[in-house]
């Protein structure tokens, strides 16, 4: 695997952080915290966070509305 291709599929510290909190924010019901936190995701960990939700057959527009629904 060349390096490339490694720091392609790698989500940061930060961006899983950033994720957990929208994440969090989305179940609470709070859009706008939830919004900001996905927008500080870095482009990298955006393309491995959306690998990895498909590989897993959904997507993170799926997850958020599945959070909003509990």
């Amino acid at each position: 695997m060349s390096t490339a291709t490694s720091a392609a599929g790698r989500i940061t510290l930060m961006a899983a952080g950033e994720l957990r909190d929208a994440l969090a924010a989305a179940q609470r019901g709070d859009q706008v915290t939830a919004v900001a936190a996905l927008m500080a995701i870095d482009a990298d960990s955006w393309q491995a966070i959306s690998s990895r939700l498909n590989a897993m057959g959904g997507s993170l527009p799926e997850l958020l509305t599945s959070l909003g629904r509990q």
